[in-house]
């Protein structure tokens, strides 16, 4: 995902006292907003790099499907490169290489994202391009036909793959009745019955005007990017009508776990076991309350020095590896310790990683720590808003999924004004050292 996270690495080292020279240089400057008749807004920044990034962000994903439908959204996704009433089969790709540019897409739970990479000289003639295939998608029903086999692979591979079998147990276990519990890519049993009109419904449904983000940066002007956008749809005028947003979908988030919730299975492809405890948090709709826990994630399990990486596996070699993030999607939140350990040390790592929450209930993190993360997310958010794509990226996910680009603009303040009272206040209020869904696989 494109979201501007606190990262698990740090990549390039800096000194507390840059810190404030280091958030004054990675804001972002506010792009251009600009809403067209037809209700899409196109976000667009000229940057001093000789490229240009055109990304789509659709406002759907596996989470808006229903059980009969599941894995439509990443079908669809494979589909939209199968051509408009206008290019066919292979001809848009043929275009966007020809000319040096590249293209890809992506689907998550949340969203769509479709984007291409060209030459500033190059944008006027592919941009449209890319519009028509996404909006106006064929769907052909021998290339329907076709792109199932490949989608069906997609899914059997991905059920050979331990990481993603574990990823899927350890979502069942979080998720008891949100979407999220799903595969974005759906099971083989519905993907082989579902109907190429089903999809095409899908995609009038969901790809309207009024449920995208079009974000473009590069080094043109900034009226000459929205322009080619709108004579698009200028031209199109008379077959891309102005539609009402489709009615979005609502879901409550899940109560936090009210005892320890324990799972266990048992993978014989693996040679060590595998321990994962979770907790259900915040989620995008309370942004703010994300932070602290993003920045607590750093702390126990970024890098060697970091707590959890210190104590379990660089002093007590209790585990080989473990790490920890905060996951933050639009409905629910999940924090995670995850470890790759031997399968006679289980208890001991998940009484020590208790024993971590616990002592943090009980004492705030340090100043050093906090300042240290605070280095690190600066140094991150700099290099990581470089290129026309990451900065399409964050534009369109921040305005799209997250529902404001304010967020994006003030990042690097807004991490600067995260006391260890707020971390603290986090901890006590989502991470309860005797409520949490725990995963263990065995080999």
């Amino acid at each position: 995902m494109p979201a501007i996270v606190i990262p698990r690495r740090l990549d390039v080292a800096a000194t507390d006292h840059n810190l404030n020279d280091l958030a004054t240089k990675a804001q972002l400057s506010a792009p251009t907003q600009h809403i067209l008749p037809n209700g899409i807004k196109i976000i667009a920044e000229q940057v001093p790099v000789d490229a240009v990034n055109l990304s789509i962000w659709v406002d759907v994903g596996s989470a808006v499907e229903n059980d009969a439908i599941n894995g439509m959204a990443h079908f669809l996704e494979h589909m939209v490169f199968k051509g408009s009433e206008r290019l066919g089969l292979g001809e848009f790709e043929q275009a966007i290489e020809s000319h040096g540019g590249n293209t890809n897409a992506a689907t998550s739970q949340d969203y769509t994202h479709f984007y291409i990479n060209v030459a500033p000289k190059d944008f006027a003639k592919l941009a449209p391009l890319q519009l028509d295939i996404v909006l106006k998608a064929s769907i052909p029903d021998e290339e329907f036909q076709r792109e199932r086999h490949v989608v069906l692979e997609e899914i059997r591979r991905s059920e050979d793959n331990p990481d993603r079998r574990i990823y899927r147990h350890i979502s069942e276990l979080v998720y008891e009745q949100l979407p999220y519990r799903r595969a974005v890519l759906g099971p083989v049993e519905v993907i082989e019955n579902v109907t190429s009109e089903q999809m095409r419904s899908f995609h009038r449904q969901w790809y309207a005007p009024q449920n995208m983000t079009i974000a473009v940066v590069g080094n043109l002007s900034v009226s000459e990017m929205i322009g080619v956008i709108a004579n698009y749809f200028e031209a199109e005028n008379q077959e891309i009508a102005i539609a009402e947003k489709p009615t979005p979908q609502s879901f409550t988030p899940e109560k936090p776990f009210e005892s320890i919730v324990r799972r266990e299975v048992t993978d014989p492809s693996l040679k060590q076991a595998r321990l994962s405890m979770s907790w259900r948090v915040a989620s995008l709709r309370d942004l703010s309350e994300t932070y602290p826990l993003s920045i607590l994630a750093n702390i126990l399990g970024s890098g060697r020095t970091s707590r959890m990486v210190q104590d379990l596996r660089e002093n007590r070699r209790i585990v080989d590896r473990i790490s920890v993030s905060n996951s933050a999607m639009r409905w629910q939140g999940t924090f995670q310790v995850f470890a790759k350990l031997n399968v006679e040390d289980v208890e001991i790592v998940e009484q020590a990683i208790r024993e971590h929450i616990i002592k943090l209930h009980e004492t705030p993190v340090t100043d050093e720590e906090l300042a240290k993360i605070r280095t690190q997310v600066s140094n991150r958010f700099i290099f990581g808003n470089e290129s026309p794509k990451e900065r399409a990226g964050i534009y369109g996910y921040y305005d799209r999924i997250v529902g404001s680009l304010e967020p994006a603009l003030n990042y690097p303040d807004l991490m600067k004004s995260i006391t260890k009272e707020d971390i603290q206040s986090a901890v006590r209020k989502y991470l309860n050292p005797d409520a949490y869904g725990i995963l263990i696989v065995k080999p």
